[in-house]
This record gives C-alpha cells, sequence and structure tokens, in this order.
C-alpha cells in the first residue's frame, strides 16, 4: 500500500495527473512486479537484491547527506516528555525499530538454502549486522531531518533541502526497496500456504497470495480509509503472529532445538511430526485460543474487544496472545502428546 501511495505522488511528479482509473493501474504494475520476483522465487532474488541493495543504499546515501548538511544541531523538542509518557514513548520507538526483524521470526526461508557446513555464528552475526547498521544510520538520519522537516510526506518535506531531480529519484527508490520487500513476503507466503499443508505449487500459492493482497491493497486505498487500515491491520496481525511465534518460540525451548530436517520434510502418515491426522493439536488450539483472547483485548480504529472496551481502551493483545499462547502449548503438548518428540 505504502508502494502505491508513493507511486500516486511520482505519477503527479511527472505530469500524468491524478484518476483513479490511473491509480488502480499503479497497484497492478506494482503488484505483478512484485508477483514476478515471487514466482520465479529464490534464484532472482538472489541475483537481483544484492545490485538493487547497493543502487538503494547511494541513493538513499545521497539524499542522506543534504538532510544531515541542513540539519539543526541545537534543536530542543517543544515539549519535554517525562515519567510514564517518556517510557510509554520509548517503548513504542523499540517495538516499531524491532517489527521489522520480529517479523521475519518465523520465515527463515534462506536458511534452508545455506550448506550444512556454515557456521551458525556467520548466520547470525551477518543477520544482526545486516539489521542493525542500515537501522542505526537510517534512524540517525532521520532524526536530524526531524530537526529542519516534516518526512510524513517524503516529497513535500524534502522541498528545498534536496535538489528536485533527486526528489523524483527517491520517490522511484523507496517504491523499490519496498517492492523488494513485498517479494520476498510473497514469496515466504507462498511456500507458508504449502507447509500448512494447502495443495498447491509453489507458483500456484504465490499467485493466491499475490491476488488476496492485491485486493486487499485496492480495498484499503479505495473503499476504506488508508491510515485506518494499515493501523487496524498492523494490529490485528499482530494478534495472530504474537502468538504464532511464542509457540514456535515454547516449541524450540521444549526440544532444545533439536529437530530432525528429514522428518521435518515429510509430510505423510509415518512422519514423527504427523501428531493426529496431520495437525499438531496442541499448537492449533493453542494458537486459536490465545487468538481469540488477544482480539478481546485488542483496541483499534476498525475494532475494539469487550475487554479493551472495559479497560477503557487499553490493548493488552500483545502480552495475552503470546503469554497465554506459550502457556497453553506448553501444558497442552504434555496433556496430549506426554513427552515432546525431538
Amino acid at each position: 500500500m505504502t508502494a502505491a501511495v508513493i507511486g500516486f505522488a511520482l505519477t503527479q511528479r511527472i505530469g500524468l495527473g491524478s484518476s483513479t482509473p490511473l491509480e488502480v493501474a499503479v497497484v497492478l504494475v506494482i503488484a505483478a512486479a512484485t508477483t514476478v520476483i515471487s514466482v520465479y522465487g529464490q534464484g532472482l532474488i538472489m541475483r537481483l537484491y544484492g545490485p538493487l541493495s547497493a543502487a538503494l543504499a547511494v541513493v538513499f546515501l545521497a539524499v542522506s547527506v543534504f538532510l544531515v548538511a541542513e540539519a539543526d544541531l541545537s534543536y530542543t523538542p517543544p515539549v519535554a516528555l517525562h515519567g510514564a509518557d517518556l517510557w510509554i514513548t520509548w517503548i513504542a520507538a523499540v517495538t516499531l525499530i524491532a517489527a521489522t526483524p520480529l517479523s521475519y521470526t518465523i520465515s527463515s526461508d534462506f536458511a534452508r538454502y545455506l550448506p550444512r557446513s556454515t557456521s551458525p555464528v556467520a548466520v547470525a552475526s551477518y543477520t544482526a549486522l545486516g539489521n542493525a547498521v542500515p537501522n542505526l544510520v537510517f534512524l540517525t538520519v532521520g532524526a536530524l531531518a526531524a530537526t529542519v522537516t516534516d518526512l510524513s510526506d517524503p516529497e513535500a518535506g524534502l522541498r528545498g533541502i534536496v535538489p528536485s531531480w533527486l526528489i523524483g529519484v527517491f520517490m522511484v527508490a523507496i517504491i523499490l526497496g519496498i517492492l523488494a520487500n513485498n517479494a520476498l513476503t510473497t514469496y515466504s507466503s507462498g511456500l507458508a500456504l504449502q507447509a500448512v499443508g494447502v495443495p498447491l505449487s509453489r507458483v500456484a500459492s504465490v499467485a493466491v497470495t499475490a491476488l488476496i493482497a492485491t485486493a486487499m491493497t485496492l480495498y484499503a486505498l479505495f473503499v476504506f480509509d488508508f491510515l485506518d487500515t494499515v493501523s487496524s491491520a498492523l494490529v490485528l496481525l499482530i494478534i495472530l503472529v504474537g502468538p504464532i511465534m511464542a509457540i514456535y518460540v515454547t516449541d524450540i525451548l521444549l526440544r532444545r532445538n533439536r529437530y530432525d530436517g528429514a522428518e521435518l520434510s515429510d509430510d505423510g502418515p509415518g512422519s514423527r511430526y504427523w501428531y493426529t491426522g496431520g495437525v499438531n493439536l496442541a499448537g492449533a488450539i493453542a494458537c486459536l485460543t490465545a487468538f481469540a483472547a488477544a482480539l478481546m483485548c485488542a483496541s483499534t480504529e476498525a475494532y475494539t474487544g469487550p475487554v479493551a472496551e472495559a479497560l477503557g481502551g487499553l490493548d493488552l493483545s500483545l502480552p495475552v496472545g503470546m503469554l497465554g499462547a506459550a502457556a497453553l502449548y506448553a501444558g497442552l503438548s504434555r496433556l496430549l502428546y506426554g513427552r515432546i518428540p525431538a
């Protein structure tokens, strides 16, 4: 959705104007490019993302030079935060920074392509550096830029600071960066559909994911309010992903990270991970129960659960969902299956 919004601004900037058919076309072009990369999968991603990352880094660093040069180092916020307000803001900022790496906690799709001899320390180190360095650099630039301009609208915020031609290049870079991330997510989603047993080829599963995502984007942009949709979608996504991640981590701890890779790839009744009809009832029950409980504690623009409403809008969906899922999964696993098999 964000790529589409930037795309709308770009079409106006280059003189194509603004109309619903044109905006729909922009959405479809971005969706088509995302789907093509996702369909070709890991091979294309590995070849494309290296040069693309380098090109995007050059553009973002060029814009950063202009922003840092104009930064007001003597700037002080108009309102100083103290006490609870300071801690709430700090926690929100840390959560926002952590959102990207945490969103891939259960999507380790590329680790499967590494040789067995690959050092786990190297994998963890490069992954950590790949997240930490860009975040540190661009969060610092963002904080400095906030002293002189408002980047909630990238085009308007950069006027008078960055050369006009570079603003256009920067907008294209934002679209390409988001497209690259969306393609990786769509590719992962296709694999996830197969992993849960949906009888589709990888290409078909990617196509289904892309169609659903495109329909949701069109709905969010042209039917419902964009910002409300994004906010509600993120909160509701956390309500589901939180319990899933908690169950995932709990399972690792219960098994002490001992898994049989060959058995995990066997989706037949003979697999030690077949459980009950191919379903781990402990995980399914824990996930659905925790999701329902978290939903009751959620507070969004589109929906407020009865518990959150009784608490005056306080959203406890994340701790309730994650802690509830972990406790339920651990207890049900022992109750239904006895000792957790390695």
